[in-house]
């Protein structure tokens, strides 16, 4: 199973100058096509990452690879051979997304879609071919693929990515599935007592109808009472859990947070799956992954960060396709809704740290923050706001952040907004990326709502510049508000309220390049605010995917 094809080094691309949206500290290949993450994994010492890959071209290919990177510490990557290639009969169409389990006995295996000979799909089993060898490069499929075949009823392209398994109490393991049936979104739950023979359960595990098909699912548990992660087999009353599912028509990541009973095969959410229902991201994110870290004893996730700009570009670039930077995930203290925040592991990359404490930002003023390398940078800065009485009225209630966002963008003028970010902006400001808050009041109670504004972030036509939108729900009369923003080149991932909303964006500046850019806190809002705390770093080139010699240490 494993294949012929490398996924090729850097150097094999234009120099930097040539290159100026290639990212310096997110994950992506040296060339051609990445899409889902797939199957990640610690084991024995090292960070396992795999993904979708197409390695004859920059465009979407069905007929997948899985490729296959390591690290020892989720910043730097060296790419291996791929580990899955489309040539048996059980996956000859494409290696589609799945995930990884670790068995007992400290065995891995991951269970994967395959589009077989008639283009069905079926969920195929591979094993490491030697666990001896430190970095798992080869794989091989179990000789009785299928495991899991395409239920009766459900249409041939509609049954695909299985998730990390779970084992309960009674010595069975779990999976699910994503699937549709008329337009309903389905998660089928099937079991095994071997992790080869799998039955299907009587009903699935969740099912919404409307949603149209559900893909890359992920279920895990979440501490009730600490920021830990836990494994995904843990079953007790300090845990909920997770459903996370991917609305295939909408290219958005979903999650519902509830109550699992593995007897009752029940799994019970807090509030109803709708197109209002939380979200890990509400810019562009999708296809995420998560998994356990034993060694900090955290859940990480990540997930696609596809382009804004056109097939032709992408051809001309040569490449498609990010990771976003790797998230810590857990339970809000509220338990209502999920929190992200960036790895600690940045802080390797950090340089040239410039602070600011207490400074006022009048209405109508900006304030360039110099010192740092405004294309690869980490910013974290926190607003306090006083004579909140002044805010807006407005009853937010009824009202879709997004197309507010779009309609009041960042040079609309408000009283408590806009406020926040320019990033990857021109000396001018003719190009920029806001990423901002504004706050209203209805009734005594307040809204905080974050923006990220890329209808000015490129001079060039013919690139998507959605604006995105999304409340965050702190209360601005008991906390600061807070934004976090990572800068790389042409992705700009942006943390509300501690990471309590998170908006992702790609941008291609074409003078806001480089030693061009420029990053700014501003205030475009009547009312000032006061910049109670501020810290930017440049961040360092990792070195991801640059060939090195694999040793045996």
């Amino acid at each position: 199973m494993a294949g012929s094809h490398h996924v090729g080094s850097e150097s094999s691309l234009a120099s930097p100058s040539d290159q100026p949206h290639r990212t310096a500290f997110h994950f992506q290949p040296p060339k051609n096509w990445m899409n889902d993450p797939n199957g990640p994994m610690y084991y024995n010492g090292v960070y396992h990452f795999f993904y979708q890959h197409n390695p004859f071209g920059p465009l979407f290919n069905p007929q997948m690879y899985w490729a296959h990177s390591v690290s020892r510490d989720l910043i730097n990557w060296t790419p291996l051979n791929h580990a899955f290639a489309p040539t048996q009969p059980f996956d000859i169409n494409g290696c589609w997304s799945g995930s990884a389990t670790i068995l007992p006995g400290n065995k891995p295996v991951i269970l994967y879609t395959g589009l077989d000979s008639e283009h069905h799909q079926v969920q195929n089993l591979a094993v490491p071919k030697d666990l001896s060898d430190p970095y798992l490069q080869e794989w091989v499929g179990y000789t009785g693929n299928p495991v899991i075949n395409l239920p009766d009823g459900i249409q041939h392209d509609d049954f695909r990515d299985p998730t990390t398994a779970w084992l309960a109490n009674d010595g069975k393991w779990r999976v699910i599935i994503g699937s549709q049936k008329d337009k309903k979104g389905i998660a089928f739950l099937y079991r095994s007592e071997d992790f080869v023979n799998w039955s299907m359960h009587e009903s699935p595990l969740y099912e919404v109808a409307g949603t149209g098909i559900w893909e890359c699912p992920d279920f895990f548990p979440v501490c009730v009472d600490s920021n830990n992660g836990v494994d995904t087999s843990v079953m007790n009353s300090r845990v909920k859990h997770v459903l996370k599912v991917g609305l295939y028509d909408y290219t958005r990541d979903y999650y519902l947070i509830g109550s699992y009973t593995p007897e009752k095969e029940s799994f019970v959410p807090q509030n109803e799956l709708t197109l209002d229902a939380l979200r890990y991201d509400y810019g562009k994110y999708y296809a995420s992954k998560s998994f356990f870290d034993p060694v900090k004893n955290r859940r990480i996730l990540m997930g696609w960060v596809n382009e804004s700009d056109s097939e032709t570009d992408c051809i001309a670039k040569g490449w498609s396709g990010l990771q976003s930077f790797p998230r810590s995930i857990w339970l809000d203290q509220n338990q209502k809704q999920l929190v992200q925040w960036p790895i600690e592991e940045i802080k390797m990359l950090h340089e040239n740290e410039v602070s600011i404490q207490n400074m006022n930002l009048e209405g109508g003023s900006i304030h360039e923050i110099v010192g740092i390398t405004a294309s690869q940078a980490d910013v974290k800065i926190s607003f306090k706001l006083t004579n909140l009485e002044k805010a807006e009225e407005l009853d937010m209630s009824g009202i879709d952040p997004q197309v507010f966002c779009s309609e009041m963008d960042a040079s609309k003028k408000g009283k408590f907004g806009p406020f926040g970010l320019l990033a990857l902006a021109s000396h001018d400001l003719f190009e920029q990326t806001a990423i901002f808050f504004r706050v209203f009041q209805n009734n005594g109670r307040y809204t905080v709502l974050m923006c990220s504004d890329q209808s000015r972030s490129s001079t060039r036509n013919g690139l998507d510049k959605t604006t995105y939108g999304a409340f965050v729900d702190i209360d601005p009369q008991q906390d600061e508000i807070s934004l976090r923003t990572l800068i790389d080149h042409s992705i700009v991932e942006s943390f509300g309220g501690g990471g309590k909303t998170c908006i992702t964006a790609r941008v291609y500046p074409t003078l806001a390049i480089g030693d061009d850019a420029r990053l700014f806190a501003f205030n475009y809002g009547t009312e000032s605010v006061l910049i109670s705390e501020l810290s930017a770093w440049s961040v360092k080139k990792a070195r991801i995917n640059i060939e090195e010699t694999i040793g045996c240490t």
